[in-house]
């Protein structure tokens, strides 16, 4: 089972927008600028300080976004990549420029606001915690699995683990920074037993930046359990897999939640 175009995984995809098989030709598209947001966020009762940095591309209308790890890029790429054709950045060496730029042009493409299968989710203005508790409500509505299912959380956020416990479930939790869960839950860095007993997987879209989206939406075609996807990083690019591995998608296009206190939307997907 792949993608629609035949793409496999975010690799082979790649591939193909560069052969202009998933629009225009990206060797005349052009990503206008190219930036980086570093914030840290403590939420209201945490006990947890999320430390984010996301890499910026936006190419006309949209903006992509893939989220990386201290070190892993340097501050330069941001004027050496701006103004640069999209093909040249789908084949630069740094992973999250990649990425980032693949967001950006298939959300340009393909706006989410525009797409027929989206459903709108508003997100009130409001506090920090008032909106991430709208977000993660929004993100919980797409799980649908009966009381006593193991639910793999890879990428762990708080408000998640309680809504799979609300839903009878019980989560099995893989983060390669977190270590326990405000609840002390212990959260395992390895992903591969959560992907082999898992009934079904949540997956945040860092996943697509850090390389391991490929093995997750393999694994879960390979066992047939359904896969949820959570994104602001490659949003656009977790949507090109929607019912090919796929089940359902919460997608968050730039500017995030946490960077606003007004009303902003996300856009749900579901295969079906």
């Amino acid at each position: 089972m792949t993608a629609a175009g035949g793409a496999a995984g975010a690799a082979d995809l790649a591939a193909e927008v560069l052969t202009g098989r998933r629009g225009p030709d990206p060797a005349g598209v052009v990503a206008t600028s190219v930036f980086w947001v570093h914030h840290g966020t403590r939420l209201g009762g945490g006990n947890v300080t999320y430390r984010n940095q996301y890499l910026l591309v936006r190419v006309g209308a949209a903006f992509g976004a893939c989220a990386f790890e201290a070190g892993e890029v340097d501050a330069g790429i941001c004027v050496e990549a701006s103004g640069r054709p999209v093909a040249e950045l789908l084949r630069a060496d740094a992973a999250a420029l990649r990425v980032a730029a693949l967001d950006a042009y298939l959300g340009a493409v393909a706006p989410h606001h525009a797409d027929p299968r989206a459903d709108r989710v508003e997100l009130p203005a409001g506090t920090p915690e008032e909106r991430a508790a709208a977000r993660d409500a929004a993100v919980a509505g797409l799980l649908d699995v009966p009381a006593g299912s193991r639910v793999g959380l890879i990428g762990v956020v708080n408000p998640l683990v309680a809504a799979i416990r609300e839903r009878g479930a019980a989560p099995l939790l893989c983060d390669l920074n977190l270590r326990t869960t405000r609840w002390g839950d212990p959260v395992s860095p390895d992903m591969t037993g959560v992907l082999e007993t898992a009934d079904a997987v949540v997956a945040t879209g860092m996943t697509v930046g850090n390389g391991t989206f490929d093995t997750i939406l393999a694994r879960c075609r390979e066992r047939r359990v359904p896969l949820v996807v959570y994104a602001q990083t490659g949003s656009a690019v977790a949507r090109e897999f929607l019912g090919a591995g796929v089940t359902a998608l919460s997608a968050e296009p730039f500017p995030f939640s946490q960077f606003s206190a007004d009303a902003t939307a996300l856009h749900r997907y579901r295969d079906n």
